[in-house]
């Protein structure tokens, strides 16, 4: 783990319009600067980029955070990626905490095996582009191919050499690891002698969501015989076929832009779609698509669009993986290639314009498509249509959102039709699978799951409960507010934040999140910190993270001018503080003694002897006469 004296020196350093500035092209307005969102597809600026308050948010989509979660965001990094490439930026020294032996192993393997792969890229990289080997057979290749230089140097191609051990002296004389080598697939040990295992084959390097390179697919030239046509790095610390889409560092931007992603099946249909500048687009190596690939799509959008050749392998390739697509709330459309060509090739021969008015005019539903599949296998043979709607009933009890009805309601009718069977007997053949489904996963529950649901039934609140929760979270959310914006601040004698707590010791906040971020400020200004917004705008929960973001957080802004017009009043700079203070304290009082006077009159209702009741009345008279001295100071008498 990175220490927190390292992330708050990272902190300290952010400069977030600097950073978000790399990828959005900003403008200053007022105190703060607005820009296209990189997050959705926008033509008037709704970005905007707060210097002072160190955050950002979307008021078009909504999205919102600090300079780390923009990259974690923006760049699918996770939180300590993000901190390392800041820590880079800023040329920061990363100062990592203690961790167990295994843990070190773990993570100097994975540092290893990072370190190992670029060095071999490099090396490839430059056999392709510098040696005369490469340039004669591999590099005129891709050429051939009609691949640019300016694409082969984006994807870092290269080409091993046909000797069998250039990059195994290579790598012997920079004195790697052994074992670790063999890890990576780049050699092995043959004949007792140690050579190269992509010997005169092209490179494709597989980078992760940072850019590092976690692996290879080494693919022969031309025409392959008896060899296998593709060799890919076996499965290590830190790589995972199943968790790996090939070309999302390249395309996840554009999948954002375009909330579309499009899936191919090979590394040259990525490489060529990119170079006619379809960018939206990743490859799933020729595999069946897992779970993890297909949350690794939906991190970035909840549309796919498989394209695949048309010819029957393509069909089934095409058709694995569409229950768990379904499962994870994707919307799924295909797309087949016609003529026996594939993706590369057919956008070469039509051009760019052409290929994105194919697909567009080509997308196929996903659901509607396997239906008319299995029902032109079928033709008159009544068991295997008997099959066909099973299969497509299993296939629609995958869609199982609540947000997904209507949806799941439309396909029910469109299948029905096709199927030439009753709309209702469908749909109830669909509950009955979901209902056998939820039986069976109710039967596997342990008891301590069974009681743990009836204790959270019971503890659900009537309607009336829940709405002065939602009144009580207006109060509370700018309590925390002025907590955060003014407790630094002196009052008389004391800091704001003391004449807070001492204010609200007999008071409390309901809503969990805000009571814990209360509770945590309180626990670092009685420890001596000096926490305020930036504190908690960096804080590793996100749902606090998000709390403070929209506590901030504001479309709008008092014009400087306002004091140019009207002088000697300041409207913009006039200080406030004390009064926003003493304010928001008074109707958080107030909105909380409306709540303990009801909880008091039905302790009051409930009491069975003169002692309780007598106890009762006096906290009613006490709450009635702090209700008393509040509206005195609001000049006020109501009560919401």
């Amino acid at each position: 783990m990175i220490t927190q004296q390292t992330i708050e020196e990272i902190k300290n350093r952010i400069d977030i319009v600097d950073i978000i500035g790399e990828f959005v092209k900003l403008k200053k307005r007022g105190s703060n600067y607005i820009g296209l969102c990189p997050f959705h597809n926008e033509k008037t600026p709704s970005f905007t980029v707060s210097a002072s308050k160190e955050l950002y948010k979307c008021f078009g989509c909504g999205r919102s955070g600090n300079a780390i979660t923009f990259l974690m965001e923006h760049d699918k990094l996770s939180f300590v990626e993000a901190l390392k490439w800041l820590a880079n930026r800023y040329n920061i020294e990363v100062e990592e905490t203690e961790t167990t032996q295994e843990q070190k192993a773990i993570i100097q393997t994975a540092d290893s095996l990072y370190i190992i792969n670029k060095f071999a890229n490099d090396f490839f990289v430059n056999q392709l582009l510098n040696e005369e080997e490469g340039q004669l057979i591999a590099l005129s290749y891709l050429q051939q191919r009609g691949f640019k230089e300016i694409i082969i140097k984006k994807f870092e191609l290269g080409y091993n050499p046909q000797e069998k051990d250039s990059l195994t002296k290579a790598l012997f004389t920079h004195q790697f690891n052994k074992e670790l080598l063999q890890k990576t697939g780049l050699i092995t040990f043959r004949n007792n002698d140690w050579v190269d295992n992509y010997r005169g084959r092209i490179i494709f390097p597989i980078h992760n969501n940072s850019g590092k390179i976690i692996g290879f697919g080494a693919r022969v030239i031309g025409q392959a015989d008896s060899a296998p046509k593709y060799i890919n790095t076996p499965e290590n610390e830190i790589y995972v076929k199943s968790k790996i889409l090939y070309g999302l560092y390249f395309a996840k931007s554009a999948i954002g832009k375009e909330d579309e992603c499009l899936l191919v099946e090979g590394y040259t249909d990525v490489i060529s779609l990119h170079q006619a500048g379809v960018e939206n687009v990743v490859a799933s190596g020729g595999t069946s698509l897992t779970t993890e690939q297909l949350k690794l799509i939906k991190k970035h959008t909840n549309n796919l669009t498989i394209i695949y050749d048309g010819d029957l392998a393509g069909v089934k390739a095409a058709l694995r993986g569409l229950d768990m697509a379904l499962e994870e709330g994707l919307n799924v459309k295909l797309v087949l290639i016609p003529d026996n060509e594939d993706p590369d090739s057919y956008i070469n021969k039509i051009g760019t314009t052409s290929f994105k008015e194919f697909i567009a005019k080509n997308k196929k539903d996903f659901i509607i498509f396997q239906l008319e599949v299995m029902l032109k296998d079928a033709g008159n043979d009544i068991t295997k249509k008997n099959n066909a709607v099973n299969n497509i009933a299993e296939t629609l009890s995958k869609i199982n959102r609540a947000e997904d009805f209507t949806k799941l309601n439309e396909y029910i009718k469109q299948c029905a039709t096709l199927l030439k069977i009753d709309e209702a007997g469908l749909n109830t053949l669909v509950s009955k699978i979901k209902k056998d489904k939820l039986q069976k996963e109710q039967n596997r529950s342990t008891n301590f799951q069974q009681q743990e649901i009836k204790e959270q039934l019971s503890n659900i609140e009537t309607n009336e409960n829940v709405l002065l929760l939602q009144q009580d979270e207006v109060y509370e959310k700018n309590m925390i507010r002025v907590l955060l914006e003014y407790g630094l601040n002196q009052r008389e004698e004391q800091s704001v934040a003391n004449y807070i707590f001492e204010s609200l010791a007999n008071y409390r906040f309901e809503t969990p999140l805000y009571n814990t971020i209360y509770q945590q400020y309180q626990e670092l200004y009685e420890s001596g910190k000096q926490p305020d917004t930036k504190t908690f705008l960096y804080h590793t929960d996100e749902e606090i993270r998000n709390a403070i973001i929209n506590i901030n957080a504001n479309p709008y802004e008092l014009s400087q001018r306002w004091d140019e017009k009207v002088q000697g009043l300041n409207i913009v700079n006039r200080d406030t503080s004390a009064n926003d203070v003493e304010l928001s304290l008074l109707y958080f009082k107030l909105r909380k003694l409306k709540k303990m006077f009801a909880e008091n009159q039905q302790d009051l209702e409930a009491a069975t002897s003169y002692e309780e009741q007598k106890k009762l009345m006096e906290v009613h008279k006490f709450l009635k006469e702090e209700e008393i001295n509040i509206t005195k100071k609001l000049g006020t008498v109501i009560l919401k």
